[in-house]
């Protein structure tokens, strides 16, 4: 593709992260097409994709369908479904993928990537978000905080040619044109396991109390709970074999909310709208993995306990 023209893009999963990327890209004149549910594909249609962020609000012209076949012509694939419609989503995504079309994970959780693959063979490149969105109302995100991406190389098949990483920083230099922050991570393990040590300090403790960042953090009784959350992911990942840099995860968890102060979590949303979480794969993730790996997760245990029976209740 030449310097100036824009790769086709779809967006798989159009809520908040799907919206908020896709509309991103979007207003800085790349060929979009969103695909989501009918809720939100009839008002995008219909009136255009409007995001409140905390940089501008505006209403953005962008495609959108609820036919997943919608995506056949795209060269670049954001997959931003929640973790357990991995597979799902995969399977019916494999038969429309175009020749050379590159899959990206925006997803939770570590293992998506691996679920990508064994599902249906397809080289996912796995991407680690922060960012706090909301869908607000139908064709409308709110966007609240941050709205950055680091990626990296294949975890099923590692390339070492200079080639893989060209392109990884092509992709990158694409998302940086749109006004998105993008890093290309060396060691994206870490990364992924660093996002995840970061949603099982805050995400369940959002849904099950519905604070907001800034306060869970700055309250005591639920720093200290966050603290031990925080420690056992880092213990679990540490099992598995991953390399953290040489930072203080701890502090660097707790620095979130100073950026992301008024962020509600994903899972709390899915809680107030009465849909199933992604609880499953962030803090049942490091106790079914301690479990396995006989290392002791009490308080992620816990607080994946909670919210599944609150999923239950609600």
């Amino acid at each position: 593709m030449s310097e100036n023209k824009w790769p086709r893009f779809a967006v798989i999963g159009a809520g908040a992260v799907g919206c908020y990327f896709g509309g991103m890209l979007a207003r800085a004149g790349a060929p979009v097409t969103l695909i989501g549910r009918a809720q939100h594909v009839d008002a995008i249609n219909q009136n255009g994709l409007f995001i409140e962020s905390i940089n501008f609000q505006q209403r953005i012209s962008v495609a959108a369908s609820t036919d997943i076949a919608a995506s056949r012509d795209a060269e670049i694939l954001l997959l931003c479904v929640k973790t357990l419609d991995t597979e799902a989503a995969a399977k019916a995504l494999a038969p429309h993928l175009a020749h050379g079309a590159v899959v990206m994970s925006l997803q939770n959780g570590v293992d998506n990537v691996a679920r990508i693959h064994a599902a249906t063979a397809i080289d996912a490149i796995p991407v680690v978000v922060y960012v706090a969105a909301e869908m607000t109302a139908p064709g409308y995100v709110k966007h609240t905080g941050r709205g950055d991406l680091i990626i990296g190389k294949h975890l099923q098949r590692v390339h070492s040619d200079e080639s893989h990483g060209r392109d990884l920083k092509k992709i990158a230099a694409l998302f940086m044109r749109a006004g998105i922050p993008c890093l290309v991570a060396e060691n994206i393990a870490a990364d992924l396991w660093t996002k995840l040590v970061i949603n099982c300090a805050y995400n369940a403790i959002s849904a099950l109390s519905r604070a907001r960042y800034g306060r869970i953090a700055r309250t005591s009784w639920t720093r200290e709970v966050m603290i031990q959350a925080i420690e056992e992911a880092i213990a679990v990942a540490r099992a598995e074999g991953v390399r953290f840099p040489n930072v203080n995860l701890v502090e660097l968890g707790l620095r979130l909310a100073e950026k992301m102060e008024n962020a509600t979590s994903s899972t709390a949303q899915d809680i107030a709208r009465g849909k199933r979480t992604e609880i499953d794969s962030l803090n049942g993730y490091v106790a079914r993995r301690g479990a396995a790996l006989g290392v002791a997760t009490p308080v992620n245990q816990t607080l994946h306990a909670l919210v599944k029976l609150l999923e239950e209740t609600a």
